[in-house]
């Protein structure tokens, strides 16, 4: 197989973001017709279908690969053309990170910070569960990610962070009203927890674990928000994991309470990049580890 016309690949990719072949043929200033023919002549190509046409639309497998590897492609040109043009004016680098709520709210914000401030870098953080943020570098949305999945993507290498301590908390009045007499199974069923999503299973496995109740056996707010849990939990709203490191303050005056300070969760964060950054996106990586690993317990 020869070189891969990039043309080809560039319609694929705007199609799949774009969610249009419409919009994907304005995007690149060519007809309607001329993307379906690209993608056609894609399929042909290679021997097999790149998109699944439904809706939305999907990519297959072998489309996956290909858009990923495109957006690796479109980096790497990127972070090349301010060295090989530097009389040219810079526009800003595109940069697209995976990460977990929790590390946005407590360490990852200081990390990036040096780096911001330094280059002229346009930020594009995606906020998802700590084991899915993996998805996103699969896909080449992301080309760095925070995960508690120590192995890394194929072309990719993970680096260990270290632990982030989560306790079950909330306030005196919320624990004198429903756990007056000890979290327990009887009273967790009557008490309103938090949770960051449906997929979001670290609270249903914590209470699993130590008490043997299944997620329909109690009742449980969603809130996308890190922020917010803290919030809700200090206001007596709701009882929750949250991350030691994040409550520090509020732990040490007791506006809110440990509820099982000897049943605690650790999760091992891992910081996942692309095997070939370089420039300031490897800058990022290198910071994003030096805090880390500072800032995490060991």
């Amino acid at each position: 197989m020869s070189s891969f016309d990039y043309k080809l690949l560039a319609a694929l990719t705007d199609v799949i973001e774009l969610q249009s072949f419409e919009l994907a043929a304005k995007k690149l200033f060519v007809s309607q017709s001329a993307i379906s023919q690209r993608i056609k002549s894609l399929e042909e190509y290679i021997g097999q279908p790149v998109l699944i046409r439904s809706q939305p639309i999907e990519l297959t497998a072998a489309g996956e690969q290909l858009v990923n590897h495109f957006k690796k492609v479109k980096q790497l040109e990127n972070e090349l053309a301010p060295v090989l043009s530097p009389d040219k004016p810079l526009k800003p680098l595109k940069v697209s990170l995976a990460v977990n709520a929790d590390s946005i709210a407590t360490w990852f914000i200081q990390a990036i910070t040096p780096v911001l401030k330094n280059n002229r870098v346009e930020l594009n953080l995606m906020i998802e569960h700590e084991e899915r943020t993996l998805d996103k570098l699969r896909t080449g949305e992301a080309i760095g990610a925070v995960s508690v999945i120590e192995k890394p993507l194929k072309g990719y290498r993970s680096f260990r962070l270290g632990k982030m301590e989560y306790c079950l908390v909330a306030n005196k009045h919320f624990k004198n009203k429903y756990f007056k007499k000890g979290v327990n199974t009887e009273s967790l069923k009557m008490a309103p927890a938090i949770s960051y999503d449906h997929k979001d299973d670290m609270h249903v496995r914590f209470i699993a674990k130590h008490f043997k109740l299944a997620a329909s056996e109690y009742y449980c707010h969603s809130v996308r928000s890190s922020e917010a849990f803290v919030e809700l939990a200090k206001q007596g709203v709701a009882y929750c994991l949250l991350p030691k490191l994040q409550i520090a303050n509020e732990l040490a005056s007791g506006e809110l309470i440990n509820l099982l300070p000897d049943n605690e969760l650790i999760e091992t964060l891992y910081w996942h990049s692309w095997v070939l950054v370089k420039g300031i996106n490897k800058s990022i990586s290198q910071q994003i580890v030096k805090v880390g690993q500072q800032q995490l317990a060991s």
